[in-house]
């Protein structure tokens, strides 16, 4: 699935306007400091014990062709998804992340944080920046988000009602502070948390879904889900389909773009080849992304 994407932007935008949508919009994009970006492009090609697994990059172009395709795709409205790895990094990404906002409106201001000293000041200030969205990544960062430093930054956001999306499913590799588990237990101190599941969970895809059937702010986003490369080592079980198709409303368009190793309109594909309707892929791609960040 990693060969030519020449001809993606053509599909993409078929498969849409197939729809009547007027374009898609991605809540799960990354955009991130060049030297950053090359550095998780560098742990892809390794492999490393995270992924482990071989992963090309398909959309390795610099930052204005990424864009540019975006565009292309018909995306109305995508993130920089970014992340720290260790202490130190949060605030300086989070400064990038503004000054990408500025000046490329179409993407959604975004944000991450670390559990540290001081944490709590810089959320609010990206908060007071005009912050949209936040990035949590409890499998690259190995924090626990019951982290007590974290606690006023889950009230934070749960109360200005900013939708954190959290890479907390243990695939495609398990981390210490991976599970459902800890994500359940900040959930039940913090159930008004608009929390966005990244990948489904997986491969703890049921059990994720069962913390969206709880909480009423829990979503959850497509990243990589149902696609062939994904299929081959974490298959979303067919009995949790009809559970999927009741949530249509708190699901959400994610791709992972450009990070990911096979053309961008497979998404979409393997979406539509689930066979929950028109209406669903609809919400999914385009609505409930709009009705919760006022995009597209």
């Amino acid at each position: 699935m990693s060969g030519d994407v020449s001809g993606d932007a053509g599909e993409v935008v078929r498969f849409w306007e197939r729809l009547g949508l007027p374009g898609i919009i991605d809540v799960h994009t990354h955009f991130m400091p060049e030297r950053v970006l090359r550095k998780v492009w560098a742990y892809f090609d390794s492999a490393g014990p995270l992924t482990g697994m071989e992963w090309p990059i398909a959309y390795r172009r610099d930052e204005d062709e990424r864009l540019a395709l975006l565009r292309s795709f018909g995306v109305l409205g995508f993130t920089s998804m970014l992340y720290p790895h260790k202490a130190g990094m949060a605030a300086w990404l989070n400064g990038w992340a503004a000054d990408f906002a500025r000046r490329v409106p179409d993407c959604l201001h975004t944000a991450t944080f670390f559990p540290e000293e001081g944490v709590e000041r810089y959320v609010r200030e990206a908060v007071e920046a005009g912050a949209r969205v936040f990035k949590s990544h409890v499998q690259v960062g190995a924090y626990d988000a019951n982290d007590p430093l974290l606690e006023p930054v889950w009230g934070l956001l749960a109360e200005a009602g900013i939708p954190v999306v959290m890479h907390c499913g243990s695939g495609p590799a398990p981390g210490r502070h991976t599970g459902p588990g800890p994500v359940a237990r900040l959930l039940a101190r913090h159930p008004r948390l608009p929390l966005i599941v990244a990948h489904l969970g997986m491969p703890e895809y049921e059990e994720f879904l069962t913390l969206a059937e709880t909480y009423p702010e829990v979503r959850l986003d497509t990243t990589m889900a149902f696609t062939d490369f994904t299929e081959d080592f974490s298959p979303f079980p067919a009995a949790a389909l009809g559970r999927l198709a009741a949530l249509e409303d708190r699901v959400l368009l994610g791709t992972d773009f450009p990070n990911i190793p096979y053309p961008y309109v497979h998404q979409l594909h393997a979406l539509e080849r689930l066979g929950l309707g028109d209406d669903w892929l609809r919400a999914v791609c385009h609505g409930n992304a709009r009705e919760l960040f006022g995009v597209g």
